[in-house]
């Protein structure tokens, strides 16, 4: 199955996210802060990256630009997930790179889709 980097600051949240994802086989790397995020995005082969929008260090919508910024990067499925969620928040993220932003809280299984559908267009 795939590689996937979730970062996110919220243990509870990265938890969860990286039970659900375990479940249906896939590898899971985990980053708490923006820049451990951009660090272990560049270092490791990840197939997928879920980003948070609010870390410390660095935000996701940082985390996201930087990696777009970079040529072996710029490919990577980014699925940003937030509880800003407003549409601006929204088209901001989309703006940024993300190739789709999941608000908070969001299911199990609309999780599940969003990496399914990233997965299979990369």
């Amino acid at each position: 199955m795939a590689k996937i980097l979730v970062a996110e600051d919220s243990a509870t949240e990265l938890h969860m996210i990286k039970d659900i994802l375990k479940e249906t086989g896939h590898e899971v790397i985990t980053a708490v802060d923006g820049e451990e995020a951009e660090r272990k995005a560049r270092k490791e082969s990840v197939n997928l990256l879920i980003l948070d929008v609010v870390m410390p260090k660095k935000n996701g919508f940082q985390v996201c630009r930087e990696l777009r910024a970079d040529e072996k990067l710029k490919g990577l499925p980014i699925i940003m997930i937030s509880s800003k969620n407003q549409e601006s928040d929204k088209a901001w993220g989309l703006k940024q790179g993300a190739t789709e932003y999941i608000t908070k809280p969001f299911t199990p299984f609309n999780l599940l889709v969003a990496v399914k559908k990233h997965l299979k267009q990369k």
